[in-house]
C-alpha cells in the first residue's frame, strides 16, 4: 500500500503539527488552508504565527487553497473544526478515490445531528476508508518533537497497521485499534470534562475537587461510550483515559483554560470572542447531552458544564446541584 503522499485538511494549530510531524515521518506533505493569510505565512515563510506562534516548517512541506490537489495525495488526514467538517467533506468528496484512507484527526460530534465525524464522512462521501487519529497530544508539543503516543484506529488491521506505521517516528508513536467508535468518542467526550475541570480550577475547589470531577467523568464517559458501541478497553487507552488526563490536566487545553476563565466569572461569549481557534466542548457537550437524554444515560457533569455554557445555569448553581445529587453506590 502506498502512502508516501499525505494531504491534510486544516492549517490549524492541530494541522499544522500533524504537517511537521508527517514530514518527519518521511512523508511527502500538503497542507490546506483555508485563510489567504494561513497560506501566505505557510508558503512564504514556513511558518504559521496565527495558530502555532514560534514553530518554524520545513520548506518542503507544501500548501495549497485547492481541495482537489489534497485529494491527489496517498491518503488525507482531516483536521478541521467538527462543525465545519460536513461542508468541506463535501466539497472534497468529488475528487476523493475509492478506497482511499481518509484519517479523522478532529475530536468532536455534530452538534445539529449529534453524529460522529466518521458517520458524516460516511453519509456524503462513502467512497474513501474512514480511519481516526486520537489521543493525547498538544499540538505545540507535537510540532517541537516531543514524545507523544496515540491511537490509530481503522476497522480495516491492514490499512490501521500500515497508517501506523506511514505516522510513526521515534518521539511520535501510532498505536493501531480496530475500534473507530471508541477513538472517536473518548476524543470528543473529554473535551467537556476538561471546561469542568477548568472551572474547578478557576473556581479554586482544590486538587481534591479536580481528582473527583476526572474520576466521576470518565465513568460518565465510560456509560455513554458503551451505549454508543465503545468498547471499554478503547476508552481505558490512550484515546480515552489518555486524553482526558491531559486535557484536563493543563491550561494548554483550549477547553480547560476555558473552564478557567467561566470559573473566574467571565462570560462565554467574551472568553470565546478573544480566540480564533475552536473550542470543541462547547459544541460537543450540547450534542453529549442530548444523545445521553435520548438513551437514559445518566451524565450529571456534562449536564452541569452544558448547563453553564447554555447558560441555563450559573458556575455557583451547577456546582451546588452537582453536590446535592444523592449518595449512591460507586459501582
Amino acid at each position: 500500500m502506498a502512502l508516501q503522499s499525505v494531504g491534510i485538511v486544516g492549517a490549524g494549530a492541530w494541522g499544522t503539527a500533524l504537517a511537521i510531524t508527517s514530514h518527519r515521518a518521511g512523508r511527502d506533505v500538503l497542507i490546506w488552508a483555508y485563510e489567504p493569510e494561513t497560506l501566505a505565512d505557510i508558503k512564504q515563510r514556513h511558518r504559521n504565527e496565527a495558530y502555532l506562534p514560534g514553530v518554524s516548517l520545513d520548506p518542503s512541506i507544501a500548501a495549497t487553497a485547492r481541495l482537489n490537489e489534497v485529494a491527489d495525495c496517498d491518503f488525507v488526514l482531516l483536521a478541521t473544526p467538527t462543525q465545519q467538517a460536513r461542508e468541506i467533506v463535501g466539497a472534497l468528496a468529488p475528487d476523493l478515490k475509492r478506497e482511499q484512507p481518509l484519517v479523522i484527526c478532529s475530536k468532536g460530534i455534530e452538534q445539529s445531528t449529534g453524529k460522529l465525524i466518521s458517520q458524516v464522512v460516511a453519509e456524503i462521501a462513502p467512497g474513501p476508508k474512514v480511519a481516526v487519529l486520537s489521543g493525547p497530544s498538544f499540538a505545540a508539543e507535537v510540532a517541537r518533537g516531543l514524545p507523544a503516543a496515540v491511537t490509530l484506529a481503522s476497522a480495516d488491521e491492514t490499512l490501521g497497521r500500515a497508517l501506523s506505521y506511514a505516522l510513526s517516528h521515534p518521539p511520535f508513536r501510532c498505536y493501531w485499534s480496530d475500534d473507530v467508535v471508541g477513538a472517536e468518542i473518548g476524543g470528543a467526550v473529554k473535551n467537556v470534562y476538561a471546561i469542568g475541570a477548568g472551572i474547578v480550577v478557576g473556581k479554586t475547589l482544590g486538587a481534591s475537587a479536580h481528582a473527583a470531577l476526572v474520576t466521576r467523568g470518565f465513568a460518565e464517559m465510560a456509560r455513554f461510550g458503551a451505549a454508543v458501541g465503545a468498547r471499554r478497553e478503547t476508552l481505558t487507552g490512550l484515546s480515552g483515559l489518555g486524553d482526558l488526563l491531559l486535557t484536563c490536566g493543563s491550561p494548554q487545553s483550549r477547553n480547560m483554560s476555558l473552564g478557567i476563565e467561566l470559573g473566574k466569572g467571565r462570560l462565554l461569549d467574551e472568553v470565546l470572542g478573544g480566540r480564533i481557534a475552536v473550542t470543541e466542548g462547547v459544541y460537543t457537550a450540547v450534542a453529549v447531552v442530548e444523545m445521553a437524554a435520548a438513551r437514559g444515560i445518566d451524565m450529571p457533569i456534562a449536564q452541569a458544564v452544558h448547563a453553564v455554557i447554555s447558560g441555563l445555569a450559573t458556575v455557583d448553581e451547577a456546582i451546588e446541584a452537582l453536590l446535592a445529587r444523592p449518595l449512591r453506590a460507586e459501582v
